[in-house]
């Protein structure tokens, strides 16, 4: 029986007055307890995740626990933990976004031993708030009452500990009942967990961190920082159009003087502006960092200033001052903060040197972080020199606990040592951490999940599944087209003539929905991890390899389930006459790779041997199923053709992106790294792909509008084509870029004969002027919205890989539930609202660019290691050709096709020296000036001699290795001739290309493996990190970069866009 109560909340208007609002509060006489001691399972419906019988007592946090030591509960070794709802609650109402799904991803973890019990919904547990009590008062006061109810529970038969920060409530509920114990967080930890040295040492770095915040917020009255205004005063102003909202962005390369703010929803239409808004320096920042959600106000036009259009060091951000802006832009001032996103921060201690020189204060410590847009951190803790000493050579984690404006620096504490500086897999933590990518093994629960497939035991299609699904397995030549070596095969393709004669294209993928079910311990995982991510020389699946490379993926000659889409074409036209979407069963016939394919289609049957599947046939029987199969290469590639040529008139865009493919040996390590040419099979296949995303979109959306998730390109903003009209219009083309139809074509005129870099170039920076791909739910935004610009579609999604995609879960789970709608059987799945599905898009995006920048960081390091021993004075692989694509006031930006490397190269350097090249075309530092114009820059010495550096110029480069302490190590480029390094034959430029590359990739593998010798780690290394954590890795660069094509339109290497 429901009992209904009253709850009073106080909510503040825009106006600032204060509404209060009575809700109704409905208790039961049971909620689930999660415990294993429940006496009455079924009464309190337990489902999922239960409390761990075999320890010593359940722990209960108090809201403030929760609050500041999150980080210590999430310690695996912490067992039996119970976060009542209070808690919880307060966590989300007070600590943001961020820390409360921190909090719901530990309660969803099958690894912690913790669980929620909602004690304001249990009739027992629930307290009304008295008169004149403070709402801390009253949590502490839930809490303990839940604590005692639930002792009771559990028939007394297991201790509860509640944990508080509150001295009072310990001297007042301490010995009140017998069985629940009340005793302060520290003193928890060091008697119940003394060997537990780590939770205990954050501990007091988090207690030493709050007292130094609250001794300094005493003792200091001058204030660094205006105070940020009230929310209920930015709410009203971001109303009124006073303010503006929108996140934060700080430029890496000048850190301390430049960040700009991208609007936001209604802020971006509102307020008229068409460009982000700049914040000139910290003063103007006001205590926020890069990636928080601010409320800027506008400051007046003639205090408006531009972006630096000068080269910068990142370590010497300052000297930009002295350069001419460009054009005077929106310029304002953060006033607030509506959304911290602090997170994990790798950081490096001063050196001794650095110690000596700041004289000895033992309490705080102001460390470097790795990422250059975030402010140095001052470390406030007891053990300072002890941490000092220990940690010079290592990097190591820190969290941001305040930032007052009494305080030039944030506030924040130790959290733990990361890896040694420099080293590989301190580096490789690195980048992880800074991108927030959890690597954590998947656990026993959600292994348990796992379906059989053992020798021994081998998995077989189910005579249930049999019944249900279109069996295609007799009727149908089904094949896949992939790399070389590829394992994880998620697509397949079939095309046949129908008995009246029209043609029937599949496009079958693989059935990951029917191993992951929804809200079960893989499927939460697989939703956090949201995609596998692909590292240099590693990749961290998303799904267990006994899905990912085993029963989800699509190989030759063995049964698997798919989910297709099969249309029915005009045999002549191929005008799409019908549809069918369903799930079926495929016996993949040939697993191809991209090569022996294109040679079949080209007539070149000596490739025969190469197929496995017709290698031992015999001559009559090869030659029919030969026969079969060329033709249905060349049937899909004519199909192909007509649905890229449909695109093509309604504007898609070929933009630059991967170029390589690594080719693999038996033991996985790299062979080679051979060109991506230009094989129609390739199109054949995306187009293919990209046909089945389409119709998916269409029909998911018809049957579900409001709670579809698509895929959205956004139309980019004209001005960010300015730089690549201006970069053509050097090279006499003209660019037109009014839409996708003819920024298509004139990329496609855009070719200069004598040089093919050229039209490389101008596609590339036309991939950095687009905005970024996103995921979103068809319920919050118009239709008009919806469509893809790069693909010139008018609905898109992702269908086609499920096995490293989380989009591609939700996508097939819908596309399942609107073909019951159609059959008007019952949906058995409860849908994700809009609201949630936009929640679970905004996580998705955000592992997508933690994915891109964690793969294009990693390669960075691997060429840093290669370069990084090589002497640049002597060895001949450090000097190159290079392209010039960007001018600057004191430089210019220059790619190199040889390595891919984009960079800055310098024309004035520190001494204010200008780089001068006599007759015999080497560079040398002489005193002079630089004038710069859009398409050129003129280097004049006081001698009056001059150097013109032209766009599109080759110029010979020297690379060598800046090694930062602090930061990543970086490449640096050096003009050293104003000639080219070669005459530019492309075909002998790619192979020098991959030659090279080749050997950097050897070359640093081999140098991994000699660091592994030498301290002693074994050979069989790898395969116990894989049983532990269960996870794909390998010590070859680039590995499977091939599977990543589809992010290409995101350009991640934009960092020079100043």
């Amino acid at each position: 029986m429901l009992q209904k109560r009253e709850k009073v909340l106080l909510l503040r208007t825009f106006q600032g007055r204060t509404l209060r609002i009575v809700r109704e509060h409905y208790l039961r006489p049971s909620v689930p307890c999660n415990s294993a001691l429940c006496p009455q399972p079924a009464a309190c419906r337990n489902e999922g995740k239960l409390l761990s019988s075999d320890v010593t007592h359940y722990v209960i946090p108090d809201w403030k626990v929760v609050q500041d030591y999150l980080e210590i509960l999430e310690f695996p070794e912490l067992k039996g933990i119970i976060f009542m709802q209070t808690a919880c609650q307060a966590v989300q109402h007070q600590r943001g976004r961020r820390q409360y799904n921190k909090l719901r991803n530990l309660l969803k973890d099958a690894r912690h031993d913790c669980i929620l019990f909602a004690n304001e919904f249990q009739q027992h547990c629930y307290l009304p708030r008295e008169r004149g009590e403070s709402m801390e008062k009253w949590q502490t006061r839930s809490i303990y009452n839940a604590a005692v109810w639930y002792y009771h529970h559990c028939q007394d038969r297991m201790p509860i500990v509640m944990v508080t920060e509150d001295e009072e409530a310990i001297q007042q509920y301490g010995s009140e009942t017998e069985g629940v114990f009340m005793i302060s967080f520290k003193n928890y930890l060091d008697n119940f967990w003394p060997d537990l040295k780590a939770a205990r040492e954050l501990c007091d770095s988090i207690l030493q961190s709050r007292q130094e915040r609250e001794n300094e917020s005493q003792e200091s009255h001058g204030k660094e920082y205006p105070e940020h205004l009230p929310l209920e005063v930015l709410e009203a102003g971001i109303k009124s159009g006073r303010y503006i909202q929108g996140i934060l962005n700080v430029n890496k390369h000048r850190a301390q003087i430049e960040a700009f703010v991208r609007l936001q929803g209604a802020s971006s239409k509102d307020s008229g502006l068409i460009s982000d808004i700049l914040i000139h320096g910290m003063k103007a920042r006001n205590r926020s960092i890069h990636g928080d959600a601010v409320v800027v106000e506008l400051l007046p036009k003639n205090e408006w200033k531009g972006r630096t259009a000068a080269l910068c060091e990142n370590d010497s951000d300052d000297k930009a001052l002295g350069e001419s802006p460009s054009e005077p832009m929106p310029t304002g001032r953060v006033v607030g903060i509506l959304q911290k996103n602090w997170r994990d921060y790798v950081v490096t201690f001063p050196s001794k040197e650095e110690v000596q020189s700041q004289g000895k204060n033992a309490q705080k410590i102001l460390v470097t972080p790795w990422d250059y847009r975030i402010p140095k951190i001052r470390i406030s803790t007891q053990q300072a020199e002890a941490l000092q000493v220990a940690n010079t050579d290592f990097r190591v984690v820190v969290r941001i606990d305040s930032w007052e404006s009494t305080s030039v620096y944030p506030n924040g504490h130790f959290v733990r040592v990361l890896g040694r500086i420099g080293d590989l897999e301190g580096e490789i933590a690195t980048i992880l951490v800074e991108n927030s990518i959890s690597v954590v093994p998947f656990s026993e629960a959600q292994m348990c999940e796992m379906p059989v497939n053992t020798p021994e035991n081998p998995w077989k299609v189910s005579p249930e599944e049999e019944q249900v699904r279109k069996d295609l397995r007799k009727t149908h030549l089904v094949f896949s087209i992939d790399p070389k070596g590829c394992e994880d095969v998620d697509d397949t393709l079939s095309v046949r003539t129908l008995n009246n004669g029209n043609l029937e294209l599949g496009v079958h993928i693989a059935d990951v929905t029917h191993f992951v079910a929804p809200n079960s311990y893989i499927d939460v995982e697989a939703r956090t991890r949201a995609t596998t991510y692909y590292l240099a020389d590693r990749r961290y699946d998303m799904l267990p390899s006994i899905l990912s490379a085993d029963l989800c993926s699509l190989l030759g000659g063995v049964d698997r389930y798919a989910v297709s889409v099969m249309w029915e074409l005009d045999e002549t036209s191929y005008e799409i006459k019908k549809v069918w979407y369903g799930r079926t069963i495929i016996r993949s016939a040939y697993k191809l790779f991209y090569e022996a394919a294109q040679e079949l289609l080209d007539g070149n049957f000596s490739i025969v041997d190469d197929i496995p599947e017709l290698k031992d046939l015999d001559e009559k029987s090869r030659q029919v199923k030969l026969e079969e199969l060329v033709w249905a290469i060349g049937k899909l590639t004519d199909i192909a053709r007509h649905i890229r040529a449909k695109r093509d008139r309604c504007g898609a865009l070929e933009l630059e992106g991967v170029e390589v493919r690594v080719q693999l040996d038996e033991k996985k390590n790299i062979h080679d790294l051979i060109p991506k040419q230009p094989l129609e099979v390739h199109e054949t296949v995306a187009e293919c792909m990209i046909l089945a995303n389409h119709w998916v979109a269409k029909k998911i959306w018809e049957s579900f509008p409001h709670q579809a998730l698509l895929r959205q390109h956004p139309s980019p903003h004209q001005e960010f084509f300015s730089e690549l009209r201006e970069c053509a219009k050097a090279k006499g083309f003209f660019i037109d870029t009014r839409s996708n139809k003819t920024l298509a074509d004139s990329l496609d005129n855009a070719n200069d004969p004598n040089d093919p870099i050229v039209n490389r170039l101008l596609r590339s920076m036309a991939t950095q002027a687009m905005s970024n791909a996103l995921y979103f739910s068809t319920g919050s935004c118009a239709e008009e919205e919806f469509h893809h610009y790069g693909l010139a579609l008018d609905k898109y999604t992702h269908f086609t890989s499920p096995i490293r995609r989380y989009s591609d879960i939700v996508v097939h789970r819908l596309l399942m539930a609107a073909i019951s709608k159609d059959k008007k059987i019952e949906i058995k799945e409860n849908l994700l609202s809009n609201k949630d599905l936009e929640e679970l898009c905004r996580h998705i995006n955000n592992r997508n660019r933690a994915a891109q920048h964690s793969q294009k960081q990693s390669t960075e390091l691997f060429q840093c290691m290669y370069f990084k021993d090589k002497d640049p004075e002597t060895e001949e692989r450090c000097i190159t050709d290079g392209v010039i694509y960007s001018i600057r006031t004191n430089g210019v930006l220059v790619f190199i096709p040889r390595f891919g490397i984009k960079g800055a190269a310098y024309l004035k350097n520190k001494d204010g020296l200008v780089i001068s090249c006599g007759p015999d075309s080497c560079s040398e530092w002489k005193p002079g000036s630089l004038q710069r114009f859009q398409n050129k820059i003129i280097s004049t010495t006081t001698a009056g001699q001059s150097v013109t550096f032209h766009l599109f110029d080759h110029v010979t480069v020297r690379i060598s290795v800046q090694a930062l302490r602090c930061h990543s190590d970086t490449i640096r480029l050096e003009i050293i001739s104003n000639k080219p390094y070669m005459i530019a034959n492309t075909e002998l430029f790619h192979q020098s290309s991959l030659l090279l590359k080749s050997e950097l990739v050897k070359e640093v593998t081999r140098s991994m493996e000699e660091a592994q010798l030498a301290q002693e780690v074994k050979v069989n290394v790898i395969q116990e990190e894989y049983q532990e954590y269960c996870q794909t890795k390998g010590r070859s660069l680039y590995t499977l970069l091939e599977e990543i094509r589809d992010l290409a339109l995101l350009d991640v290497s934009s960092n020079y866009r100043l």
